[in-house]
């Protein structure tokens, strides 16, 4: 049985749906969640982020951008105009990291705006992936005021600092209704 501080808990906040409370120890974080709320029913596209007990599997880190935080998941950096990810569900690297330029539908994991500085890749969709499941479903850093993300779980830069020494090899992040 894992240990009850390698499990990081998200719960919708009441009245909103598109916001959650991220509980990982004694830290109670403010968080967002998809545009749809979350949904048992995770489809490629839907803005909805899946109700699931999930792996954290591994980080990406934008150096320049945010100082590194202390987590013990495997880190890669992440390389503007060659990192991204797959989102097209035909495609054999749907929901895999890929090289840029890709042929099929990906997105840069350099964005401009400051969401990905750093990430943490779930395991949603990855071990067992099934076409049109969902991709990219990550904790990552929120927009400022928490305005929905299109299926992740987002939290300030702030607080993915304080929530770094939970992020480890065997720590699992539980998305409740």
């Amino acid at each position: 049985m894992r240990p009850k501080n390698r499990l990081i808990v998200v719960r919708r906040a009441p009245g909103a749906p598109q916001r959650g409370i991220l509980s990982a120890g004694n830290l109670r974080l403010a968080c967002a969640l998809g545009r749809a709320g979350t949904t048992i029913f995770k489809r490629e596209g839907d803005g909805s982020t899946p109700v699931a007990t999930i792996d954290l599997i591994s980080a990406w880190h934008r150096p320049g951008r945010m100082r590194l935080p202390a987590t013990r998941l495997p880190v890669r950096r992440i390389r503007s105009g060659v990192d991204g990810w797959c989102d097209a569900p035909t495609h054999a690297a749907y929901n895999r990291p890929v090289r840029l330029p890709f042929p099929a539908s990906a997105e840069s994991m350099a964005r401009a705006d400051r969401l990905y500085d750093f990430v943490v890749v779930l395991d949603w969709n990855m071990r067992r992936r099934g076409r049109g499941r969902g991709s990219a479903i990550f904790l990552h850093i929120a927009r400022p005021g928490y305005p929905p993300t299109a299926g992740c779980v987002a939290v300030s830069p702030a607080d993915m600092q304080r929530l770094s020494p939970f992020l480890s090899p065997g720590t699992r992040l539980r998305v409740e209704r």
